[in-house]
């Protein structure tokens, strides 16, 4: 398996850093280490500028841009190294690449296509008890725009789970089925455990229910068959699934929702402790900023990590 691990050097990429660490890679498995260097001004190189007074002198002679293209660049190499530590474990064969762009999530796409990259893994913000919108802006974009599958982190550098739980989210589509491949493909250990969760919608209808008695039996009467149907359709479901992901791995289970899809998978996961959410994404071509509800609401407000499958449908 090729892995793009995209690095800003925050506690955040040495989480991501940290899981690949959690995986049985082996001397066949590459990782290539990404940082991409760009010029947007933030206040964060500011903030290391001065806090290390670093080009004190020269601030009167050299622009602000200027300063914060050397200050990136000699911060560059260091935060390939930080990650490079904590990949000492790992068996893959690691490499490093450092780009200039104009745009980091950008640059990280591009060097995954072009590198013909099965994976990119990236870090996120996972705050605890505020979890909307504490996903980077860069994440967010990678997730969407990358026709590649995007494992989005949320470890800490230190945190060693003694075993990978993984809670794979699917409604029967093609895209479920792709990242379901997809997970049968990531090199986790033979200890991995597997939950298979489908959700169905409630089965409340949008009909007044407070008239004559031969009207609610009536609605009862569809309710029950709608019920039947669904409760059918999602064993259907979880069969294949499970069908699909016993050809890799011995520990699967099963579980059914009702009611708000990624508000029970996201339930689910808590309960279950998983360290990863796998669930399926359409990648459109050309279509930028599209991504699907559930898996958007299951990436903002996930406390774990969690893997967003692409399928490409034109």
């Amino acid at each position: 398996m090729k892995i793009l691990l995209a690095t800003d050097g925050s506690e955040f990429s040495g989480g991501a850093a940290n899981f690949l660490t959690c995986l049985n890679l082996s001397s066949e498995d590459e990782i290539t280490i990404f940082h991409a260097i760009c010029w947007v001004p933030s206040i964060e190189p500011m903030q290391v500028w001065f806090s290390q007074k670093w080009y004190h002198k020269e601030f009167d002679e050299v622009s602000y841009y200027n300063v914060l293209k050397l200050i990136k660049k000699e911060i560059a190499p260091r935060i390939i190294d930080s990650a490079s530590r904590v990949l000492q474990p790992v068996k893959a064969k690691i490499s490093t690449a450092i780009v200039e762009g104009s745009s980091p999530d950008d640059c990280i796409i591009d060097a995954a296509v072009n590198s013909d990259m099965d994976m990119i893994v990236m870090g996120a913000r996972g705050i605890r008890g505020i979890k909307s919108f504490f996903i980077g802006s860069v994440t967010r974009e990678v997730s969407i725009k990358s026709p590649k599958p995007v494992l989005i982190s949320k470890l800490t550098v230190d945190e060693k789970p003694d075993r990978i739980k993984v809670l794979f989210a699917t409604d029967g589509s093609d895209y479920s089925r792709d990242t379901g491949e997809f997970l049968s493909k990531i090199p986790f250990y033979d200890n991995t455990e597997i939950k298979i969760m489908n959700v169905t919608p409630s089965e409340v209808l949008d009909i007044p229910q407070m008239f004559d008695a031969g009207t609610i039996e009536r609605i009862f009467e569809v309710e029950e068959k709608i019920r039947e149907t669904r409760v059918a359709e999602s064993r259907r479901i979880l069969e294949n699934a499970r069908d699909l992901l016993g050809k890799r791995f011995s520990n699967i289970d099963v579980v059914s929702g009702v009611g708000d899809t990624s508000g029970e998978i996201l339930r689910t996961a808590e309960t279950l402790r998983a360290n990863l959410i796998a669930v399926g994404c359409r990648g459109l071509r050309g279509i930028k900023g599209m991504m699907g509800s559930v898996s958007r609401n299951i990436l903002t407000h996930s406390e774990c990590s969690v893997l967003i499958g692409k399928t490409y449908k034109d």
